[in-house]
């Protein structure tokens, strides 16, 4: 059955049918999916947010856009094998069809963003998403002041983008570094979990801000650095997206007390979340 003939035609609900055109292995558990809609129309997303993947037979599944809005024309999708979707999606080639929702979510707040230091931390497969907000800064580099990222990952064979973070390895107006857990004996950088790295960086708490993606244990070790460097509760972004599922807040799965994070979020300042409990 063609996709075309179940699409959803209501608002938020709509299902639009797009193709894979380009597909990278990134690493033996990711692989990174350029798309575009058949209609040839943008995503128009802002940084941060995600769309719903839809496939015949497999179901649905939140997957955040990690391509920047300054790639017009096609988005891209960092996969990770974990479930059926996700398997389907990785057996799948260039011209095969998949469906659409979204873009959904609060993104990241560029316009707020703009003039300000960015420290941007990142764990793991939370550089995926955090990879359309490097590469829209990068785009817009007058727009914002001092830009430092942080990656760290299990292992060096775990790295994702490894190109792209070569490239930002190379700028002049872009500080990045990178830290394993465990290193093998030809990783020549730094080894130890990522909190090791905040403390060598120079900041002005004042005009900083602190945002942060990756697995849930590593949030409050990276805030405790953030705030012992002073920077403000109001100025350190983080995003929850891994409670996310229908996108719509009809399902109440990523519900934490009054807030839906497929709605509210994902990306949320941590000054309101930090009473929440089951937030952080």
């Amino acid at each position: 059955m063609s996709l075309e003939k179940v699409v959803i035609r209501d608002s938020a609900y709509e299902i639009k049918p797009a193709k894979i055109i380009r597909k990278k292995v990134l690493t033996d558990k990711e692989q990174m999916f350029e798309i575009r809609f058949n209609n040839g129309e943008y995503l128009d997303h802002e940084p941060g947010q995600f769309v719903e993947v839809s496939i015949l037979n497999a179901g649905e599944a939140p997957i955040s856009v990690c391509s920047s809005p300054t790639l017009r024309g096609s988005f891209e999708l960092c996969i990770r094998k974990i479930g059926k979707l996700t398997s389907v999606m990785h057996n799948m080639e260039v011209g095969d069809e998949i469906g659409i929702r979204g873009p959904y979510g609060k993104g990241f707040p560029v316009s707020i963003l703009e003039g300000n230091d960015l420290l941007m931390i990142a764990g793991g497969l939370g550089l995926a998403p955090l990879r359309s907000l490097i590469n829209y800064v990068i785009d817009n580099r007058r727009d914002f002041g001092k830009v430092s990222i942080l990656l760290g990952c299990n292992t060096p064979q775990s790295i994702l983008f490894g190109d792209e973070i070569e490239e930002w390895s190379k700028r002049i107006d872009v500080s990045f570094q990178c830290t394993v857990d465990r290193a093998d004996p030809d990783w020549k950088g730094h080894v130890g979990v990522i909190t090791t790295l905040i403390p060598e960086v120079t900041i002005n708490p004042h005009y900083t801000f602190g945002i942060i993606i990756g697995p849930p244990v590593m949030y409050k070790f990276v805030i405790r650095e953030l705030l012992a460097k002073g920077v403000p509760e109001d100025q350190i972004l983080v995003s929850l997206e891994r409670h996310m599922k229908c996108g719509l807040g009809k399902c109440g799965h990523c519900q934490i007390h009054n807030i839906y994070c497929c709605q509210d979020g994902p990306v949320f300042r941590y000054s309101r979340i930090k009473n929440l409990r089951g937030a952080i």
